[in-house]
């Protein structure tokens, strides 16, 4: 039997007496982790606290390449083309100490599909998961997978035993607002161990000295003190003044201000992130509008229109101080399925967006209500009112709500919402993960954030026949045409692709990671 959550409370009380000489780094951004458990959100900020103390059977590293994490080994099965194989690490154990296998594996990945999973569409062609012995562990997929590997790099594996002892089963009801000992504790085989949580407030993690890649990694970083500050002046006061030595959103009005004080820098970099509106295009009334017995959104020439008016070239100047890139598509460029020719800008036509208007009945406009974050992507707010005063021009009169994210996400999940801003990240950098997630009909196993409410059975098929179709050139051309309906539809109203710009002080020396998750274990201290 595994060790249990009392061997875990001591561990981490003896680890507390080294914390006077620990290397320690103080981070902060915007928003917190909105929750522990590993399967109950599919967001950045969470992953990104869960890469500290938990492990997928492969990675990506800094630079964005997938590597080994808990799995040594993959491939398909040389007798079964529809069989993934993957060989675990031996000798891992989870911070409580239990000893970890494929038994553990099995349990998260069925964890992993399970209703509340927000993961769930990654895993959408699994038929089933089963163990090869206490160290190979197989994936069984509907047809055979050619990229099962890439949609694996933030499936976390946490301990079958400590699950069961501590009533964690279950993944969290997040969007029901459920609260759970997985909510709030974490028991992984990662570089660092959890010591203490204040969500929204502090949460401090100690390195973990018995961790299977300590000698693999430079690990210079044996502390994190992580703090989310909201208040972007706030954060960057921090920053100056010492407070925290790393902040991964340093808002575009301060970054020659960073840049140029002594023992500071910026780095840079395009991210794998694009930010977008979606809209309710599905039911036949809206309740945010004032339209009686209609729903504007459902008539393409309203969205095309809206597409025309939002101005993303002033939105880069003036928002974002030249730090974004005007978006025509709701794609990164890092993502296989992405051209030029798909993101290119509409053209800002105040004039045949009003005529378009005109045409579809709505020559006098109508009135909705835009939901935006106020605390998860650079300048959301910010950009959420510009379009304000951008759509007013065709008529189309906004009232912003902006919210933090944790009150903001659970609008879409739940179907809450008819007009809204979403940011969407691509770990697998395929076109499918998109689809999954966006464009198939919102259901048990996909559409989890299709809040659009937009449904095509044959474009659903399409989509689910992308996960086994195994000639790559076939596939690519699947994913064209997927792509052309979407645009064709103005499924969404794409912003930009966000530009990463993180702060820190000079002793603090890392790569800005396309996924702009910080995975301490790589950073070195001068």
């Amino acid at each position: 039997m595994k060790s249990k959550t009392a061997l875990l409370a001591a561990v981490l009380l003896a680890s507390t007496s080294s914390f006077a000489t620990a290397e320690t780094l103080r981070w902060a951004r915007a928003g917190d982790s909105l929750t522990l458990d590993p399967h109950a959100q599919n967001e950045g900020p969470t992953t990104a606290l869960a890469h500290q103390i938990m492990e997928s059977l492969v990675i990506r590293d800094m630079t964005g390449a997938i590597v080994p994490a808990l799995a040594t080994e993959w491939a398909p099965s040389e007798e079964d083309p529809n069989v993934w194989f993957f060989k675990l690490r031996e000798g891992v154990t989870f911070h409580d100490g239990a000893e970890f296998d494929s038994e553990d594996a099995v349990f998260s990945f069925n964890r992993a599909m399970s209703p509340d999973s927000d993961f769930k569409e990654l895993l959408a062609s699994v038929k089933e998961v089963r163990a090869n012995g206490k160290y190979g562990f197989e994936i069984v997929t509907d047809g055979p997978n050619p990229i099962m590997p890439s949609n694996l790099t933030n499936l976390f594996i946490i301990d079958k035993d400590w699950a069961e002892a501590n009533n964690a089963v279950k993944v969290q009801d997040f969007e029901g607002g459920e609260d759970t000992f997985a909510a709030r504790n974490a028991n992984g085989t990662g570089p660092y161990k959890l010591v203490s949580r204040e969500p929204d407030a502090k949460t401090v993690l100690a390195i973990n000295e018995t961790y299977w890649g300590k000698d693999e990694f430079p690990m210079a970083v044996t502390e994190i003190v992580y703090t989310p500050i909201q208040n972007a002046a706030t954060r960057v006061a921090a920053l100056l003044s010492g407070e925290v030595d790393f902040i991964q959103d340093v808002p575009v009005q301060d970054l020659g201000r960073v840049s140029s004080t002594d023992g500071l820098k910026v780095i840079t970099a395009p991210q794998n992130r694009v930010i977008f509106f979606g809209m309710n295009q599905g039911d036949a009334d809206l309740k945010a509008d004032d339209v009686d017995g209609k729903n504007p959104f459902a008539d393409k020439r309203v969205r095309q229109a809206m597409n025309m008016a939002i101005n993303r070239d002033a939105i880069k100047q003036v928002v974002m101080r030249g730090q974004s890139i005007p978006a025509g598509v709701a794609m990164p460029p890092f993502v296989n399925g992405w051209t030029e020719a798909l993101d290119q800008v509409p053209a800002n036509d105040i004039a045949k967006a009003k005529a378009l208007m005109a045409d579809a009945g709505y020559a006098d406009g109508f009135s909705i209500q835009l939901d935006c974050p106020n605390d998860r992507y650079i300048n959301d707010e910010a950009i959420c009112q510009a379009a304000v005063g951008m759509l007013a021009q065709i008529g189309v009169n906004v009232r912003l709500d902006a919210k933090p994210k944790a009150q903001h996400f659970p609008l879409i999940n739940n179907l809450e919402t008819d007009f809204y801003m979403l940011g969407w990240g691509v770990p697998t950098y395929d076109s499918e993960y998109i689809f999954n997630f966006l464009a198939h009909t919102k259901g048990e196993k996909y559409g989890s954030w299709n809040g659009t409410r937009y449904s095509n059975p044959d474009l659903d098929s399409q989509i689910v026949r992308l996960a086994s179709e195994t000639n790559l050139d076939e596939r690519n051309l699947m994913i064209a045409n997927i792509w052309s309906v979407v645009q064709d539809e103005v499924l969404y109203l794409p912003i930009h692709h966000q530009v990463l710009n993180w702060g820190m002080a000079n002793k603090v020396e890392t790569i800005v990671a396309p996924d702009d998750v910080a995975k301490f274990k790589y950073f070195t201290l001068n």
